[in-house]
């Protein structure tokens, strides 16, 4: 929990709107750039459903300035010593580190999610991802393969330049996440933001160039789904990186695949949080409400499925409750609160809708359900923390990805038949398991098909740990050292050290 002291730092009132304003749209060849011809993008602030910035989407003219800037920077870039490249990238983390408190802000102020939570999860995991992989620029390596006499030899190359496409839950962390491995291995970044979440990525920019990143090497371009698709069939981009829904991630590698570009796909999930008879309660409880209510349930590996074993089922529910209710709704800037707003109201509508489609089905609700009022703040985004029991795998709140602070709860009986129900989905992005026995906890894991699993615990993903799914949850990695194949790509050399007989 933040100090008194802190807490006096997160602006009110009227500065919300001040410190909203972006300087202009878009960040291009290092200087913020306008063309006031493009689509209006409101940027509203969830909380309170006021619009406290207005931004334009890309026109054609903007998009190909941002592509031959990144396209003209590339190369040079590429030719710079690595350990330079590392040094721009650890700078510009320190950078982030000391504004984590503005930045938070902002995050909180483009998102609706509490400051409580932006201060310690958003811009310091993206100083984390800019601090890792600076460390790893200089062992981005080839390898050598002797044949006798000759050899062959390997270089790790840059792809060239690279899109990414953001979701508006994450968006400052999500920016640094696909520049970091980008940048570190040499390649150029034009960054598309959500357009609900239009704000956190200029700032990112601005802090590369501040550190002494070239100028041209990550642009942010503002847009809707236009923008994004002018962007992906654009020439001059080699590889997409796409943080989204399982939807848009199939229209945006269909069309990727059109050129043979590369693709990294983080895409939705239904993911099943396991907790065995013998776990730990308190520990299963915590699990179960960082993967269903952190960031108001608007992740994409939230263990929405909670599978509990009957024997465990009812002191689980019961300890749940009781906890779930102690969670503080309210002000997003006050550091005191727990759960903030929905991203939109279209969303909240959406979510709500999900919240009667259980009852509908059957489940009984054991809290929630409603739209939650929020003093001060009647026209925000706000919903109760939701929790389903006796939800069968068949009803649509177990099957569809609600993105919302929704929890499903169902039962089961022995070891066999959860694996069975926890692979019965298309998604596959991640998966955890509570339970005492570590040799179970394994063994379920191994047969669990979720690209991103834990064990006693949920949600926890630091840099140095791939992130990616199986099935309809994406191909590809993100963070980890495993991003950086994603990144670049190899070039073999065959070297002959002796003469050669040709057959005619």
């Amino acid at each position: 929990m933040l100090s008194a002291g802190a807490a006096a730092q997160v602006p009110l009132g009227s500065d919300v709107k001040a410190r909203a304003q972006p300087q202009a749209s878009h960040y291009i060849d290092g200087a913020y750039v306008e063309d006031t011809d493009g689509r209006v993008i409101d940027c509203i602030y969830p909380a309170t459903g006021e619009v406290i910035a207005r931004l334009h989407s890309a026109t054609p003219a903007v998009i190909e300035r941002a592509v031959a800037s990144a396209r003209r920077a590339q190369g040079e870039w590429e030719r710079t010593v690595p350990a330079e490249r590392g040094r721009i990238l650890r700078r510009a983390a320190d950078i982030m580190r000391e504004r984590n408190h503005d930045l938070s802000v902002l995050e909180t102020l483009d998102t609706g999610k509490p400051y409580q939570e932006t201060i310690v999860a958003d811009a310091l995991s993206g100083a984390e991802a800019f601090e890792f992989y600076g460390g790893l620029a200089s062992s981005i390596n080839g390898e050598c393969i002797p044949l006798g006499e000759s050899f062959v030899y390997t270089k790790r190359v840059a792809l060239g330049v690279c899109l990414g496409i953001g979701a508006w839950n994450y968006p400052t962390q999500i920016a640094c996440y696909k520049g970091a491995a980008a940048l570190a291995c040499g390649n150029a970044v034009v960054f598309k933001p959500s357009e609900v979440t239009p704000l956190c990525a200029l700032q990112v920019a601005e802090i590369l160039v501040e550190a002494g990143l070239p100028k041209g090497l990550y642009n942010v371009v503002q847009g809707y789904g236009d923008v994004g698709s002018a962007l992906v069939a654009h020439p001059d981009i080699e590889k997409i990186s796409l943080t989204g829904s399982v939807p848009t991630g199939a229209r945006v590698m269909a069309a990727a695949g059109e050129d043979i570009k590369h693709v990294t796909m983080e895409l939705g999930g239904k993911s099943p949080l396991i907790v065995f008879e013998d776990a730990d309660i308190e520990t299963a409880v915590s699990g179960a409400i960082l993967g269903n209510f952190y960031s108001t349930g608007q992740i994409c590996s939230n263990g929405t499925r909670v599978f509990v074993h009957r024997d465990m089922r009812a002191e689980f529910e019961a300890r749940l409750i009781e906890r779930v209710r102690a969670i503080r709704l309210g002000d997003p800037l006050d550091p005191e609160t727990q759960m903030g707003p929905l991203i939109s109201a279209a969303h909240m509508d959406k979510v709500l809708g999900y919240m009667q489609l259980g009852q509908q089905e059957g489940a009984r609700l054991l809290y929630g359900g409603e739209r939650a009022e929020v003093e001060g703040f009647e026209d925000g985004s706000f919903v109760q923390p939701t929790v389903f029991t006796g939800v069968s795998d068949d009803m649509r709140i177990a099957r569809e990805e609600i993105f919302g602070p929704v929890m499903s709860i169902l039962e089961f009986e022995d070891e066999d038949e959860v694996i069975r129900r926890a692979n019965d989905t298309g998604f596959g992005l991640a998966a955890s398991v509570f339970t005492r026995d570590l040799q179970r906890a394994h063994r379920v894991i191994d047969r669990i098909q979720a690209g991103t699993c834990w064990i006693n615990t949920h949600n926890v993903m630091p840099v140095e740990m791939p992130f990616g799914g199986v099935k309809k949850s994406g191909v590809g990695r993100e963070n980890s050292r495993a991003a950086l194949d994603h990144y670049s790509q190899i070039k073999s050399v065959y070297v002959e050290m002796g003469g050669i007989d040709a057959p005619y």
